[in-house]
C-alpha cells in the first residue's frame, strides 16, 4: 500500500475538502507535528512513498534516507527554503510547491502587524484587560512610506493595500515588475540599501536565500531612519535577530513585527522575546480557514499527480 506522511499542523487542524481528497485515495496515512529537526526526520524517513510536509528540515542526509521509496516531496506553502533543493535534484526527488495560493492572506497579516506596532493595539489591549483606561497616542499609515523588499505575489499584494492607505511605495526587487509598479504608483529603487534609508516601514517579502541570510543587521539598521518599523512575514532568518532586538531596545527601531523567527518554534532564549514593541505571530500569516484550503487543495493535487506519474500543478526543481 502506498504511504503518506503528513507533517504540517495547518493541514491537519483546518476542516476542508483537503482531507476528503487525500483519503479518498486509499493511502495509509501517518501524522506528525511539525515543522521537524533533522534528528526526527531521519527517524521517520525510508518506509513512506511521499511526504506531505511544512518548514520539516529536509536535509541532504534526510532526503537519502527517504530513498528509494519516496517519489514526491510535497510542500505546503511557498517557502522551500528548509528543502535542500540541490540534494532533492541530485537525488531525482521532485519537490512541489503551492505558489499563488497565500499571497493575499500573507499581505493582510502584514498590515495586521503594521497597525498593532503604529497603533500600539497589543499594548491597550493588555491595558484595558487589566482594567487600565491609560491612552496612548499612535502614528496614521496615512503619507508614512513603505519600503517592500521583495516584490514578488505577497510585496504585490502589500503595495496594494499600501496605496489604499495612501501611503508613499518604495520598492527594491532584482527582477522588476514596470507594469504593476506604474500602475501601482511603486517606485523603483536601484538597491535595497536604497530603500532602507528612505522608508518609515520596512516590509521584508524576500525569499530567503544563502546571500540574504541575516540582511538586516547592525550596519543595515544604521542606514535606516530613526524610529523606523520593520514587518517581517517571510522567514525569520533574513534578519539578525539580537541586532534588531538591541535596535528596538535602545529606540533606534520604532518597532519590530514578525510572524517568523529562526528557528521555529520560538527558543526560550530568543533574544526578541519581552521587548515592548516587538509584536510577533507563530507563522500564522497564511492560517486562514480560506487560506489553508486552497494550500492544502493544491498540495494534496501535486502528491497525487506526482504519484500517478502525471506533471503537478507547481514544481520546484526539474531535472535533466
Amino acid at each position: 500500500m502506498t504511504r503518506v506522511l503528513v507533517t504540517t499542523t495547518s493541514f491537519q487542524d483546518t476542516p476542508g475538502p483537503h482531507h476528503e481528497r487525500l483519503a479518498s485515495q486509499g493511502f495509509e496515512i501517518d501524522r506528525e507535528r511539525g515543522p521537524l529537526p533533522e534528528a526526527r526526520m531521519l527517524e521517520l524517513v525510508g518506509e513512506y512513498d511521499a511526504i506531505l510536509c511544512g518548514d520539516d528540515a529536509f536535509t541532504r542526509k534526510v532526503l537519502e534516507k527517504s530513498l528509494p521509496r519516496l517519489k514526491v516531496l510535497s510542500k505546503y506553502g511557498i517557502g522551500v527554503d528548509k528543502i535542500d533543493l540541490q540534494a532533492a535534484t541530485d537525488l531525482r526527488i521532485p519537490v512541489t510547491y503551492c505558489p499563488g495560493v497565500n499571497h493575499t492572506t500573507v499581505a493582510e497579516h502584514s498590515f495586521g502587524l503594521m497597525l498593532s506596532l503604529y497603533r500600539q493595539i497589543p499594548q491597550q489591549n493588555a491595558l484595558v484587560h487589566q482594567g487600565k483606561w491609560k491612552r496612548m497616542t499612535g502614528h496614521e499609515l496615512l503619507g508614512k512610506t513603505l519600503g517592500i523588499l521583495g516584490l514578488g505575489r505577497i510585496g504585490k499584494e502589500v503595495a496594494k493595500r499600501a496605496r489604499a492607505f495612501e501611503m508613499r511605495v518604495i520598492a527594491f526587487d532584482p527582477f522588476w515588475d514596470e507594469a504593476f509598479a506604474k500602475q501601482h504608483e511603486v517606485e523603483r529603487r536601484a538597491t535595497a540599501e536604497e530603500a532602507l534609508q528612505e522608508a518609515d516601514i520596512v516590509a521584508l517579502h524576500m525569499n530567503l536565500t544563502h546571500d540574504n541570510r541575516e540582511f538586516l543587521n547592525a550596519s543595515r539598521i544604521a542606514l535606516m531612519k530613526e524610529g523606523a518599523v520593520v514587518i517581517n512575514t517571510s522567514r525569520g532568518a533574513l534578519i539578525h535577530e539580537r541586532d534588531v532586538a538591541e535596535a528596538v531596545k535602545s529606540g533606534r527601531l520604532g518597532g519590530y513585527g514578525a510572524d517568523v523567527v529562526e528557528p521555529e518554534p520560538i527558543a526560550p532564549d530568543n533574544p526578541l522575546i519581552g521587548i515592548e514593541n516587538v509584536v510577533l505571530t507563530p507563522h500564522i500569516g497564511s492560517r486562514t480557514f480560506e487560506s489553508v484550503v486552497r494550500q492544502a487543495g493544491m498540495a494534496v493535487e501535486n502528491l497525487i499527480r506526482a504519484l500517478n506519474g502525471e506533471p503537478p500543478l507547481a514544481q520546484a526543481n526539474t531535472f535533466k
